[in-house]
């Protein structure tokens, strides 16, 4: 079981509210933090035996109707990543040589363990812990996949999990599939995501100093990594040409790994079953899956986001954020990696499950009993 996770734990987390003078600045009081909260984000969060909460957060989703106000600046340079992209994707077919295609894959699997291992297992949710060697691979990865820095990326993580689908919710997926994806960085944030986002603690993140040094260097260290090396490196290695270059290992691995990225917000909020939890948007999305690198088991983490694994079941093909983790675990650089025990998941799913999960195994009352009557037992204990 979870640290805290029983009847009457303490409903305000100490690792996500920040001090009075935070919640203070934010012009809402902590108790009013945790009221409009909708879901968990540590292990330490939760009130119930299964890792839930205690309240209906469906009356609290929603998203208030006012008119949007676009970032044209973030528009226009979206638009051209788009379109590049494109032309990006037509040049990988027609001239790109095949080792500026293979370090855009490389440069795509990279970024995308710096958003997943790093970004969002470690520092989001603290799911397992990395000693500094890792971290600095990680910070590398996710500078390479240049959004925004880790600490920021965090920050508005946290908030995601802690009022989902909520005005609070950066990426609001009430709002519909495209806001969910991509408009959410077209247009201002709602006042209710900087509200709720300064009531959030993030002096974990402010006390690694590897994560810091990004911060502080960000706007140095991302142009090298994400624009100027993948565009330099094919140029003088093996003399590919500036257009394929820049069209095909940055411009379109880079908008590729957005978008997967972006699935997480959209796809995996809107497409699949809802094992653990019908009364949320998350759901199972296999494809997301495949392409995020295992971020697409989206209802199980919402429901248990402090699980390394972010799924119940531990397919490394379905998962490699999950093989890269277990990797640096068993040379121990990643330690302390947490997940869920079999008998909380069980109470979850049986409690708010919508019906779909697998079976639990022999014996299971959802076991088809033609099942059971063909089952072939070998080496039985003789009577």
């Amino acid at each position: 079981m979870p640290p805290n996770a029983q009847a009457g734990a303490q409903s305000i987390s100490d690792s996500l509210i920040a001090a009075a003078s935070a919640a203070a600045d934010a012009g809402q009081s902590p108790t009013k933090l945790q009221e409009d909260s909708t879901g968990v984000l540590f292990e330490c969060d939760v009130e119930t035996t299964d890792g839930g909460l205690v309240k209906d957060i469906t009356v609290l989703k929603k998203a208030e109707k006012r008119r949007l106000k676009l970032v044209w600046r973030n528009i226009i340079a979206f638009g051209y990543l788009h379109l590049a992209a494109l032309y990006g994707a037509y040049l990988m077919v027609a001239s790109a040589k095949w080792q500026t295609c293979i370090l855009a894959y490389f440069l795509y699997v990279v970024s995308g363990l710096g958003i997943t291992a790093g970004a969002h297992r470690l520092w989001a949710h603290r799911s397992y812990k990395a000693k500094w060697p890792l971290r600095v691979i990680l910070v590398i990865f996710n500078t390479i996949a240049f959004q925004d820095a880790a600490y920021h990326w965090a920050r508005d993580h946290r908030v995601h999990h802690k009022y989902s689908e909520t005005d609070a919710d950066p990426h609001n997926a009430t709002r519909g599939f495209f806001f969910s994806h991509v408009g959410w960085l077209l247009c201002k944030k709602h006042p209710e995501v900087k509200a709720k986002g300064k009531g959030v603690d993030l002096s974990d993140l402010r006390a690694d100093p590897i994560l810091m040094f990004q911060k502080k260097y960000y706007m140095i260290l991302m142009p090298i990594a994400c624009f100027i090396l993948p565009t330099v490196v094919p140029m003088y290695a093996w003399g590919e040409s500036f257009m394929n270059a820049w069209f095909v290992a940055t411009m379109f691995r880079w908008c590729f790994i957005l978008n997967v990225t972006w699935l997480v917000n959209s796809a995996a909020h809107k497409f699949g079953g809802r094992p653990y939890d019908k009364f949320i948007n998350p759901s199972e999305n296999i494809s997301v899956a495949i392409l995020a690198f295992g971020e697409g088991w989206h209802n199980y983490h919402h429901v248990f986001p402090w699980d390394y694994k972010t799924a119940e079941f531990g397919k490394y093909s379905l998962n490699f954020t999950t093989a890269f983790i277990d990797f640096f675990a068993k040379i121990g650089w990643a330690y302390d990696l947490k997940t869920v025990s079999t008998d909380i998941i069980k109470k979850r799913v049986k409690r708010t499950g919508d019906g779909t999960h697998a079976t639990w195994g022999w014996g299971d009352v959802d076991q088809p009993k033609e099942e059971i009557e063909d089952a072939v037992i070998t080496h039985k204990k003789s009577e």
